[in-house]
């Protein structure tokens, strides 16, 4: 079906303008022209340009959706509102009234999942990343987003900026000191057995008593977890989101990618159970996120300013930081979140380069290069599910990982989507795979690699202290220490209120039937109880009990995503055979 006439939804040609700062910036929030109707809340997609496989539908933005007048305005979906929203606040109540009792639930849970299912979690990643550059290479390469005809929305180098700042957040603080050294020490401890069982956490084999080799294989394993396989799950929910929604002409919305699975019925419960599994990913993916920065934040404002680091300081963060996040979502994302977002990309460069200049430059500018060369050399070894002894490295960082990765999909997706019409897709999986883990690999080779080289110099602080303050440390070693710790503290504070705010917005659009633009009111309740269920998990088993929500709600939305890779696959044959 080709789109020989103007979809059902009254969507008109729009040509994109890349450069033009008004126009990326109507395109960035959905509002293509011609402008929709007023206070209609339904997002302006274009129509596709050229010959594409338009799906015909009876189907209408919000037609489910139940509405509520003044002052109790509301606007949404039903079910999906109704169940998310209840299971969610049922949860965090629970959580909140019993934290003493459920903390050996979610570490026993947590301890479950990520040791009989690790290897599900990483095939699925290997699926990911072999289906993504299979497409790179075959014909369907050159399908363009939009339609044949379609022109970009951004500049070339604005649209790399996005695609890193969509997936670059609280994780990268977090882990990038933490995990290297953590990895480096592990391997030069090599292997332990107990009872004839691995007790260590090195990677595979370990590397014992060799510190190059050690170094070199604490980096792989690092980039391991922060390269090609997270992009590459990020990529098989953008892509197939923006190809049903600019190229056949269906909502923005996670449903719509398994048009061709289940037709009509993505309409019905098919769709409503997506949808519901969406919103769950996406919020414990956040919770997890805004708890680990909450932990760095806390252990940040200890280090400098002797601020106590206990639950009732994360508590106190959290819910001034939720607060913050709230009223960016009441005045608009315009006005503070935007303006928020672009600081904090800077002085995320700023403290990258600070590094690089004062720390061992050369180290970090041919650890670079070598650690690339690492990780190319043990990527399969390490992508391996089976027949290894590395239990406690696979359960504990591998399968954390790629659950967390896939928790944060629905969010991450839903915005590279949105940015990457006019792409082809070999354009967009060799930007998204390619450009966020090259800055990755410089992140990590610039934090962790210096790190490692104070270590080896005899310095302990960054290997005696816990994770979460582990950066600061390695700042304290650095010239301006006051300054570089605080700006790091700010960045982690910051990526704390995007992460929130943004989330917030994805998760109503979600919850709201695919309206971009429903009641304020709605965004508040989603954006509070982000919050809310951070400090719950917090008080109910801290860490481990974040990481075990985020595993648990990954395990279900795994299955989603291998659906629709199957239908990513079906869309884009529609599309090759339109242009034949």
């Amino acid at each position: 079906m080709s789109n020989d006439r103007t979809p059902k939804d009254g969507r008109k040609s729009y040509k994109g303008h890349p450069g033009n700062p008004k126009r990326e910036q109507d395109a960035l929030r959905g509002r293509f022209e011609p402008e929709p109707e007023p206070d209609s809340g339904i997002e302006a997609l274009p129509s596709p340009e050229g010959p594409t496989e338009i799906i015909e539908t009876d189907y209408e933005i919000g037609q489910n959706n139940i509405e509520g007048v003044k002052p109790f305005a509301f606007d949404v979906h039903n079910p999906v509102f109704a169940i998310s929203a209840l299971s969610v606040a049922l949860f965090t109540i629970v959580t909140l009234l019993f934290p003493t009792q459920l903390e050996p639930v979610f570490t026993g849970l947590r301890a479950s999942l990520t040791s009989n299912i690790d290897w599900f979690f990483m095939l699925a990643g290997n699926i990911f990343v072999l289906l993504c550059l299979v497409l790179v290479l075959s014909p369907l390469g050159s399908i363009r987003l939009g339609g044949p005809e379609a022109s970009p929305d951004f500049t070339l180098l604005g649209w790399f900026a996005m695609l890193f700042a969509a997936g670059m957040g609280i994780g990268l603080m977090f882990y990038g000191v933490g995990e290297p050294i953590s990895h480096f020490q592990s391997s030069l401890a090599g292997p332990a057995l107990e009872d004839g069982v691995r007790t260590d956490w090195a990677p595979l084999n370990g590397a014992a008593g060799d510190e190059a080799a050690a170094r070199s294989l604490g980096m792989a394993a690092t980039i391991f977890h922060w390269g090609l396989h997270p992009w590459a799950i990020y990529a098989v929910v953008a892509l197939p989101l923006a190809l049903f929604a600019y190229n056949k002409g269906l909502p923005l919305t996670m449903r719509s990618i398994f048009y061709p699975i289940f037709g009509d019925r993505i309409w019905g419960w098919p769709g409503h159970i997506i949808d519901i599994l969406s919103v769950f990913a996406t919020i414990f993916g956040l919770a997890t996120s805004l708890g680990l920065g909450a932990e760095q934040a806390t252990a940040g404002l200890n280090y400098l300013f002797g601020i106590a680091n206990t639950n009732t300081t994360k508590v106190v963060l959290i819910l001034l930081i939720t607060g913050v996040a709230t009223c960016s979502v009441v005045l608009g994302v315009e006005k503070g979140v935007k303006r928020l977002s672009e600081i904090n990309m800077v002085l995320a460069v700023l403290l990258l380069l600070f590094v690089i200049l004062v720390g061992p430059t050369i180290a970090i500018i041919t650890g670079f290069f070598s650690n690339l060369g690492a990780y190319a050399r043990e990527l399969v070894p390490l992508s391996n599910p089976f027949g290894r002894t590395d239990d406690n490295f696979r359960h504990g960082w591998t399968a954390f990982y790629w659950a967390w990765w896939i928790s944060w999909s629905p969010f991450v997706g839903m915005f590279i989507a949105r940015v990457s019409r006019g792409r082809t897709v070999r354009q967009f999986l060799i930007a998204v795979l390619i450009i966020p883990s090259l800055i990755s690999v410089l992140w990590m080779t610039a934090l962790g690699g210096t790190a490692i080289s104070m270590t080896l110099d005899g310095f302990e602080g960054v290997t005696n202290a816990a994770l979460e303050l582990q950066m600061f440390e390695m700042l304290g070693n650095l010239p301006l220490t006051a300054i570089t710790s605080f700006v790091g503290i700010v960045l982690v504070i910051v990526f704390f209120v995007t992460s929130s705010d943004s989330g917030s917005l994805v998760i109503d659009t979600i919850a709201a039937g695919g309206k971009v633009d429903a009641p304020v009111a709605q965004r508040i309740f989603w954006c509070s109880f982000e919050g809310l269920l951070a400090i719950s998990l917090l008080l109910g088993g801290g860490l481990l009990a974040l990481q075990a929500m985020a595993v648990s709600t990954g395990l279900p939305f795994t299955i989603v995503l291998l659906g629709g890779c199957w239908a990513l696959v079906k869309g884009l044959m529609g599309e090759r055979r339109e242009l034949a």
